[in-house]
């Protein structure tokens, strides 16, 4: 059982895919308590610009769907380069517990749900998850200072569609009736095991 998850991008629904005892949300927009729909804990966070506001090892979970193809994967910060989406990645990764989970589903290379969105500008492919991943991740040349394992990674429909709850026949059931019938599997799911020393 997990402890405490954070939902990072979450709006007005933080989401507890693996039923967190706690759930935290982030998001760059305030928000107030009225404009929660469930009970969680907000806390104001530009996810492109570092340090996410938590402590080392805080969560035990971190989820992130339809999030990371907004993060920029080139930007300026105090006048030099750097890029906000390994930022990202080198923070998911500290603030998550050893063995923590990161769970991100976001759209997938080719498939049009990558481009439809002119706000969407971190292309994912099926093979993007190995620069994070392995004894020596290859974004270590780039800044990466972490390593996860992976536990899974599919092509899937959009998780709000599939829903995140879904398991066995019903969950096997709506991905192939949207990867032959209704537009393809747009989108690639990341669950992602945090190996800290």
């Amino acid at each position: 059982m997990f402890s405490r998850h954070l939902d990072i991008g979450c709006g007005t629904v933080a989401r507890n895919p693996l039923r967190a005892k706690e759930v935290w949300g982030c998001d760059l927009i305030e928000m107030s308590q009225e404009q929660k729909i469930l009970d969680f804990t907000f806390v104001k966070a530009d996810l492109s610009r570092p340090p996410l506001p938590f402590e080392n090892s805080f969560f035990s979970s971190v989820s992130a769907f339809d999030v990371i193809e907004h993060i920029p994967r080139n930007g300026y910060l105090d006048g030099r380069p750097y890029s906000p989406f390994i930022s990202l990645m080198n923070e998911i990764h500290r603030i998550l517990c050893h063995g923590g989970i990161f769970l991100a589903s976001t759209p997938v290379y080719p498939h049009p749900a990558v481009f439809q969105d002119p706000t969407h500008v971190n292309y994912i492919t099926d093979q993007t998850h190995h620069y994070f991943c392995g004894p020596s991740p290859y974004a270590a040349r780039y800044g990466f200072l972490g390593n996860f394992a992976i536990k899974r990674v599919a092509k899937e429909p959009q998780k709000n569609i599939l829903n995140t709850d879904s398991s066995g026949l019903r969950k096997k059931y709506r991905t192939f009736e949207y990867k032959y019938f209704k537009g393809g599997l747009s989108h690639i799911t990341w669950e992602l095991v945090a190996i800290k020393k």
